[in-house]
């Protein structure tokens, strides 16, 4: 080891002799005396110019005058950036995650930061992103990026679904703390069953994911880490109110009971009991709901021993009542006399997570997740019933080292899931369990330098998947400063939870058939789909101001899949892929910082969606082809600790396939197409010190509507009835104000 220091400390010297260079040593804290930290990483911001710290915990890089912003980083540490004016020597003590209040951030943090030095397309949305809207829940946090789609899922139930890469939810990942979560019987609302305030940031990662995380991944990974009790305020209240007379009150208490432990309570409840028909249909414009979540979290840090570890205990009530304005449960339930839905869910959860990092060997860790959840829902749609209870448990043993050197790293371990779905649709009760065991490899060569890589590979055993392999592998590469080329290539596998999935089916008077039935799973075999992508990010000056632009394409090609089928408008029907199905997803992204405190972010998006349905290859349904999307931010100068926030963010979408109503009566049958749709969201927050901070926003400010997204409203019982056309705003232009008070 100390003679591939000395040769790699000659060759960097060298390399460096013509150019300025920056030293320093980084160090620790440890038992009160200040220690020497080998292996953390250490760059220039926006750059691939970085290096690693030698065991003496010092390290040289290359300096120009351009380069002032210092990255040091090492896990189990808080991340600081250093403002450097010359190539003076840096001496810097990184403080433990557990001392984080300690720690001056001296620069300007970008409220979506992207990395141009991992292999994978991952971006990571901050806490500052997510205050951009009213983030309300995990579902209304994307609003203000362009790389996920939020829409509605259908005119009834008020369901926000989100889509990448053209695909729905079910194709992606979505994991708190890289444990799963919105899987199984969650995945139809799940999305808002996390508050929004309880989110410390969310990792984004488009194409295939690691393959730590599982075998279900295909068109990306979505993972929200949660606020931790030892940094999170003492004391937080959120309070929101808008215009729909929605109201919604988040509280956090935080407090440390030892000098290792901490504990939070998170408290959220949000009611909506007014009853709204802008359009005069007969029915919701939105549903009445009360939710109330409840989370106990606690924190256990222990930094010389290496010890960190996470207990959360969640309990959630959530009660939804849609369908039309004159509907009352207590009397119209299960009759004709009006058509409504009630739909109840009852969650619970326990997760833990148990990290050590050897305090003798830094590089060498283990981690150890464990979650499991109970999750009944009770729901009626007109006539439609649909129960469904899931208990699931999930396990995952993660080994961390290196090889030889801090750039060769390998992750390896072993995991296991359980399921058990026993769902009851109408009358046909559907029961089954699955369970997997799962080992994982995966390898990581970095040099911070020009070339990072990934390469995983997970072997599952399924008991009606079978045996099977999954392989994963990311690569980056940069041509010159500032750029990042990326390419990944990865297989995926899930089982389709068909109805949980689709629970909008229920909410027509379509005919349900599965059409097949040699599969394990409701008679249909697994979905099976290779994601394959390409991005390019480069930085660049532009009159002297910070930019970026962004080029990726992907493309997603299904061995099989569980085609959805709403062609025939009496009919939905579920069978398995005869032909092609794929999604090409193009998207590019121009980031600039215009002047100081104002970003602008402008992206646009192109889909190429096909399956080959049993009438013929087709686009898929109500997905626009093109997408344009602009958001600007500005800050006004922070003096007396009071500052101005401006946020607008403007989404354009092309017109829309509808599926076929060629089969429906003429005063039912819709155009081949739906009209264009562009939306205007609004915020200003005025902060008035550290503690206390208000905010007035609007959503869909030129009040747009899609007139009539009912079809068959005049007769909800009648064959023709269905609520799944949705392409734009139903309720119009909708203002909300709230408050957000904070004890550190």
């Amino acid at each position: 080891m100390k003679r591939y220091l000395v040769i790699k400390f000659l060759f960097l010297s060298l390399m460096l002799s013509a150019q300025d260079q920056l030293k320093g040593v980084v160090l620790e804290t440890s038992s009160g005396k200040e220690m020497p930290l080998p292996g953390a990483n250490v760059y220039w911001l926006d750059s691939s110019i970085g290096a690693i710290t030698a065991e003496d915990g010092t390290f040289t890089l290359p300096y120009k005058f351009s380069y002032n912003e210092l990255v040091i980083s090492y896990v189990g540490f808080k991340t600081d950036t250093l403002i450097v004016n010359k190539n003076k020597h840096i001496k810097h003590v990184l403080q433990a995650s557990d001392e984080l209040d300690a720690v001056e951030i001296t620069s300007r943090n970008q409220a979506t930061q992207k990395s141009y030095l991992k292999a994978a397309n991952t971006f990571t949305v901050t806490s500052d992103e997510l205050l951009k809207a009213a983030c309300c829940n995990l579902a209304e946090s994307f609003e203000t990026n362009p790389s996920i789609d939020v829409n509605f899922a259908d005119a009834v139930t008020g369901t926000r679904q989100i889509k990448m890469l053209g695909l729905t939810s079910p194709y992606i990942l979505i994991a708190t703390e890289n444990i799963p979560a919105i899987r199984g019987a969650s995945q139809a609302y799940g999305l808002s069953f996390i508050p929004g305030t309880w989110v410390e940031s969310i990792q984004i990662t488009k194409g295939t994911g690691s393959v730590v995380n599982g075998f279900e991944s295909i068109a990306g990974q979505i993972n929200a880490e949660l606020v931790k009790p030892s940094t999170d305020d003492k004391l937080f209240v959120n309070l929101y109110g808008a215009s729909s007379e929605r109201l919604e009150l988040n509280t956090h208490f935080n407090t440390k009971v030892s000098e290792k432990w901490s504990t939070g309570l998170y408290l959220h409840g949000n009611t909506h009991q007014e009853k709204h028909d802008v359009n005069d249909d007969g029915f919701l414009d939105m549903p009445l709901y009360n939710q109330i979540n409840v989370m106990n979290r606690w924190q256990y840090t222990n930094p010389e021993k290496g010890i960190v570890t996470f207990i959360n205990l969640k309990y959630l009530n959530d009660e939804k009542q849609a369908g039309e304005v004159d509907f009352d449960p207590d009397t119209d339930s299960g009759t004709t006399n009006a058509w409504g839905s009630e739909i109840n869910s009852e969650r619970f959860e326990l997760t833990t997570k148990l990290g050590y990092v050897n305090p003798e060997i830094p590089y060498q860790s283990l981690g150890a997740q464990m979650a499991f959840s109970h999750h009944e829902q009770d729901s009626y749609f007109g006539l439609n019933q649909y129960d469904i209870q899931h208990n699931s448990f999930y396990s995952n043993v993660i080994y961390s080292s290196i090889i030889s050197d801090s750039r060769h790293k390998v992750k390896t371990g072993l995991s296991f899931t359980y399921d058990h779905f026993d769902e009851l649709v109408n009358t046909t009760d559907y029961e089954r369990t699955e369970n997997s065991v799962g080992g994982f490899f995966e390898y990581a060569f970095d040099n911070l330098d020009n070339l990072t890589m990934t390469a995983g590979i997970r072997a599952d055993q399924h008991n009606r998947l079978g045996f099977f392999v999954t392989p994963r592998f990311h690569l980056r590469y940069t041509p010159w400063e500032k750029s990042a080329l990326r390419f990944s290539i990865g297989r995926g596998k899930r089982s389709a939870n068909i109805f949980a999935e689709n629970q909008n089916m229920f909410a027509s008077s379509r005919q349900i058939n599965i059409l097949n039935s040699g599969g394990k799973v409701y008679g249909l075999d697994p979905e099976i789909a290779w994601n394959y992508g390409i991005s390019y990010l480069q930085g660049f000056n532009l009159f002297d101001r910070k930019a970026d632009v962004t080029f990726d394409f992907y493309r997603t090609d299904f061995q099989n899949q569980v085609v959805v089928d709403w062609e025939n408008p009496f009919e939905v029907n579920f069978y398995n892929l005869e032909g092609d199905s794929y999604a090409n997803s193009f998207q590019f992204e121009f980031n600039y910082n215009a002047f100081e405190h104002f970003d602008l972010r402008m992206a646009y998006k192109y889909y190429d969606i096909q399956t080959d349905y049993e009438s013929g290859q087709l686009e898929k349904p109500l997905v626009p082809k093109h997408r344009l999307f602009t958001n600007a931010s500005y800050e006004t100068e922070i003096k007396n600790n009071s500052q101005w926030k401006f946020d607008a963010t403007y989404n354009w979408l092309s017109a829309q396939r509808f599926p076929s109503t060629d089969l429906s009566a003429p005063q039912y049958q819709l155009p081949d197409e739906t009209p264009t749709v562009g939306t205007l969201n609004l915020q200003v927050t005025k902060v008035f010190s550290p503690k206390f901070e208000v905010y007035l926003g609007g959503e869909n400010v030129t009040n747009v509507r899609q007139d009539n997204p009912v079809i068959g409203a005049d007769n909800p019982f009648g064959s023709n009835f269905d609520s799944n056309f949705v392409y734009g705003p139903i309720f119009g232009s909708m203002y909300y104000a709230g408050l957000r008070f904070r004890i550190k």
